[in-house]
């Protein structure tokens, strides 16, 4: 199995290596079934060791790209974001990963809080939990409950931290919840359980962005997908796709374009994005990649400057042309944008 990323990338090497094969996803199968493991104990959020983002302290969340003219705004910020982060355990000795890894927990600071995370450090004050999450593996698990047994219980973590953010970290204050791949798999389910159906939580909600996972257009009963660049109390979903290219799995999802924020399916022209990252989080590169809605999914044609990795899977035709790893770099200072936005058109609504 490989992945075609950027060859100086630390995420790279780390992908490499635990998933190079002859062709074969089972190289990352933990080698015991679910109940024949004792996973990690549930984590107490009360320690600050067990978050990789709060705002009152120096941490990954807080980085903007070189010599870009961004500044972490988190200080002044009036809402919170909430970032549930993408799986960054591919190994195969357990279900389920271990908060006590340090190594682990590096990569994750590294990698995604800082490529994905920071996206939000205008918008608002960024708290994102270490939680068990689910190796990777628990993904392709369709021979037996293992695999969902491994998410349900990293979804018990993602709740108890967000429970233990509300009554001491909240304070009241607008919410933006933020998330991408594994973390949205669980951010959708945050969603249902604690605001579709409670009004006084869902009148907190500035916006859910629910990237990199399939989130369908009736998900919820009360939430809708946003309609456009400022409405607030909805969500924005899409998965990137090289132009032209169909993925019959998420046909009937949610996908609103990240450079318009419509559901449309008018293309956007390259001239509106504001400014891609690339992976190694080095350079911005405006007018990046245009941007289409279409059938669930977000069109993009080829990146011309290095950096924005795709993802290729033997036996898997539908991902070879998937930009599901640069979901967020692709529009990265779109996203940093609209972000704000919503959270100034909220101020305004309130």
């Amino acid at each position: 199995m490989r992945l075609l990323l950027p060859v100086k990338s630390a995420w790279v090497a780390a992908a490499l290596l635990l998933l190079a094969s002859a062709g074969c996803i089972k190289v990352i199968q933990p080698g015991k079934s679910f109940a024949a493991y004792t996973p990690p104990a549930l984590p107490d959020y009360a320690l600050p060791a067990n978050w990789a983002a709060l705002p009152e302290r120096r941490d990954s969340a807080d980085a903007v790209p070189p010599h870009s003219g961004l500044h972490d705004e988190q200080a002044q910020a009036t809402a919170d974001v909430f970032f549930v982060h993408p799986t960054t355990y591919f190994r195969r000795g357990s279900w389920n990963a271990n908060l006590n890894d340090l190594l682990l927990n590096r990569f994750t600071d590294n990698s995604t809080i800082r490529k994905q995370a920071s996206a939000f450090n205008a918008a608002g004050r960024i708290y994102a939990p270490r939680y068990r999450q689910a190796t990777l593996f628990s993904f392709f698990d369709t021979q037996d409950t293992n695999g969902e047994q491994a998410l349900n219980l990293a979804y018990t973590d993602v709740k108890a931290a967000f429970q233990y953010y509300l009554a001491h970290y909240n304070q009241g204050r607008p919410i933006i919840i933020a998330s991408h791949s594994q973390g949205t798999f669980h951010a959708t389910r945050l969603l249902h359980e604690f605001f579709d159906n409670n009004p006084q939580l869902r009148k907190r909600l500035v916006a859910a962005y629910l990237v990199g996972y399939k989130v369908k257009q009736d998900e919820y009963q009360v939430l809708k997908p946003c309609a456009d660049s400022t409405q607030t109390g909805c969500y924005i979903s899409w998965n990137t796709v090289e132009w032209g290219y169909e993925y019959e799995p998420f046909k009937g999802a949610t996908a609103i374009n990240p450079l318009t924020w419509t559901l449309d399916t008018l293309t956007a022209p390259a001239t509106l994005n504001k400014g891609g990252v690339r992976f190694d989080f080095d350079k911005t590169d405006p007018q990046v990649v245009d941007a289409k809605v279409h059938d669930g999914i977000v069109w993009v044609h080829t990146p011309k400057p290095a950096g924005y990795p795709r993802f290729l899977l033997p036996g898997r035709p539908e991902l070879r042309h998937s930009f599901h790893i640069a979901d967020y770099s692709l529009f990265y200072l779109n996203l940093r944008q609209n972000a704000a936005a919503r959270v100034r058109a909220y101020q305004k609504q309130q």
